[in-house]
């Protein structure tokens, strides 16, 4: 199917060369989508073919797509595991890939309660490379002169460990941030950061926020654009400025750095920013930042940005309507969609409003394959049929899908777990919006807590309630934005034997808020300790018929009262209103759960 044949509207004509290389290289793969994937298909089964893992499906050296789907099966992470945990234990036999695993990739998805590891191998940093060299060009045709000014992203790198082989596990943007492609990049205009890569490759996530935060204040006058990662990051430094925004004008009106700032490389590097004092400029962010109304603060402060990049689309859409408070309603560009497993593409109209962002799949990134998709899937069988699934040129404008990739590192048929729809062709390939991530309930920032990891955590909650006759009869959750960071509301309907016991004391209460925090996995526990960019659990009892009344609410909707089932988390406002009114006590964990960024192997 093609449908539009030509990035549409562009603001300016691409007179860089570069730019129109990049451009004309998007043309050529959308325009030869499924060639594009046959060929890529084609490389990946000859350079891994003498591996252990495609060996055992006697493919007998066939590159062709019915082999492969005939005898290859779709697999999860669990699946894979012993030979993940094999390569991560020291076996450096062809296993997954026929290319030395250079390091492994840790994703925001866990198993077992850690992060999934993802081989990778180093070819794999050039094809990522190769995908953001598209970003600014696409960009370039909606939003004139990006190369007047520079960057404001507030970027970070997290924990790494060294599995027992002595390969290093890391989350796929520290990777890159720590990476020659990223050290050594050549200048160029287009994509100057006001933040130094001091800053960013500081692993205290305080000093290098504090030194981010400085040198965009410092540079205000020349930022063009604001971003994150994700939407609940960019939130996190405004936080950051509402906090500490009295240091840092002391620290420009002196022309001197904080000695809470120890890292010796930001110093140094800071020396050279702050230079002199600017107690001008120290006058104007007190006035800004002292009183209450932090509405277009972002616009107030860089008056010269022309938008924000960050991620706003599945569960980070929650975060929108703070991002046009704090903003002042400037547009929000999401450019790419990429996970550890693999990147994917690139939206093709990056101002168009959140709500219609959609990613184009680049044919050229790996092999790709969909599972179609209908609400309930999740209760049906795991595994769909071998030939089930759709080819990336086959998909059907507005239907959904489960995302299946096959990549040059050794994943084969791998089941990503993102639920996408498409909205429209661009040339021969298609555009998805992101849905959401399949099974999980909870999402706040980096953190995915699924319906299993949130009911073994009550269950190890409610045993403090044992002595006391009492005991959780019914139980949702609920993602609470509203304040920065966010954090997970757990609402409790308690059931006591004994109506003269003594109820639950308020330091039980806050112990089992504690002990399911204790419970989450890895990376919620990360997120909670060194990130700071989860608050802490709150628990609130409701009233006795709390959940029979949400219950006679849905059936009243239309729910059929003989399938009806408690949901597990819940986010339609007529419903948290409803659960909020029969709050009887809330109650917020007392402390930080234990984390470490040592991984079990």
């Amino acid at each position: 199917m093609a449908v539009e044949s030509s990035i549409p509207s562009p603001a300016i004509n691409p007179t860089d060369e570069k730019f129109a290389k990049a451009l004309q290289f998007i043309e050529e793969m959308t325009k030869n989508c499924d060639q594009v994937q046959e060929r890529v298909l084609s490389e990946i089964l000859s350079q891994n073919s003498d591996t252990e893992y495609l060996r055992r499906f006697s493919l007998g050296g066939a590159t062709d797509r019915n082999t492969f789907k005939t005898r290859v099966p779709v697999v999860k992470y669990e699946d894979l595991q012993p030979e993940i945990l094999r390569i991560a234990n020291g076996d450096r036999s062809p296993i997954l890939s026929s290319r030395p695993i250079s390091e492994f990739l840790t994703s925001s998805g866990t198993s077992a309660g850690e992060r999934k590891l993802m081989p990778t191998i180093s070819d794999e940093m050039d094809r990522r490379q190769k995908l953001y060299s598209l970003l600014m060009p696409v960009m370039n045709l909606y939003v004139p002169d990006l190369d007047k000014g520079k960057g404001l992203y507030f970027l970070f790198i997290k924990a790494e460990t060294k599995t027992p082989s002595g390969l290093v596990a890391r989350p796929v943007l520290t990777s890159y941030y720590k990476s020659e492609q990223f050290k050594t990049r050549p200048y160029d205009p287009y994509n100057v950061y006001t933040s130094p890569d001091e800053a960013i490759l500081c692993c205290d996530s305080y000093q290098s926020m504090y030194a981010q935060m400085l040198c965009g204040l410092v540079m205000r006058h020349e930022v063009l654009r604001v971003g994150a990662v994700f939407a609940s990051g960019l939130l996190r430094a405004i936080r950051f400025l509402e906090v500490n925004w009295r240091h840092l004008a002391h620290d420009i009106a002196s022309g001197a750095l904080n000695q809470r700032i120890t890292d010796r490389s930001i110093r140094d590097r800071m020396s050279e920013i702050l230079c002199r004092p600017d107690p001008a400029l120290a006058e104007f962010i007190t006035k800004e930042c002292e009183g209450e109304n932090w509405e277009g603060i972002i616009k107030r402060i860089w008056p010269n940005t022309k938008y924000l990049e960050v991620i706003v689309t599945g569960a980070m859409a929650q975060y929108i309507p703070l991002l046009d408070f704090y903003s002042g309603g400037l547009p929000q560009a999401c450019t790419m969609y990429a996970s550890s497993e693999c990147y994917f593409g690139l939206n093709l109209r990056p101002m168009t409003k959140p709500e219609e962002v959609s990613y184009t799949i680049m044919p050229n990134m790996g092999y790709f394959e969909f599972i179609p998709h209908e609400d309930g899937d999740e209760e049906k069988s795991s595994y769909p049929p071998r030939q089930q699934l759709v080819e990336l040129a086959d998909v059907e404008v507005g239907k959904e899908y489960e995302l299946v990739v096959t990549t040059y590192s050794g994943l084969s048929r791998y089941r990503v777990g993102d639920i996408l729809r498409v909205t429209r062709f661009y040339n021969s390939a298609p555009e998805f919006k992101f849905i959401r991530r399949k099974n999980v309930l909870l999402n706040i920032d980096a953190d995915k807590t699924d319906e299993s990891e949130l009911q073994k955590a009550v269950e190890n909650a409610a045993v403090l309630l044992a002595e006391f006759g009492a005991s959780v009869v019914e139980y949702t959750s609920f993602a609470d934005t509203g304040s920065i960071p966010g954090h997970y509301v757990i609402y409790w309907e308690l059931f006591v034997k004994d109506p003269d016991s003594i109820a639950p004391t308020r330091e039980i209460m806050e112990k089992c808020c504690l002990i399911m925090e204790e419970s989450m996995n890895s990376v919620y526990r990360q997120c909670r300790v060194a990130d700071n960019s989860v608050g802490p659990l709150e628990i609130r009892v409701v009233k006795k018929g709390t959940f029979e009344e949400v219950m006679d609410y849905a059936i009243s909707r239309g729910a059929s009262i003989n399938q009806y089932k408690a949901p597990r988390c819940v986010s339609f406002t007529p419903i948290v209103e409803l659960l909020d009114s029969r709050v009887l006590s809330a109650h917020f964990s007392p402390a930080a759960p234990r984390w470490t960024p040592d991984r079990r192997i």
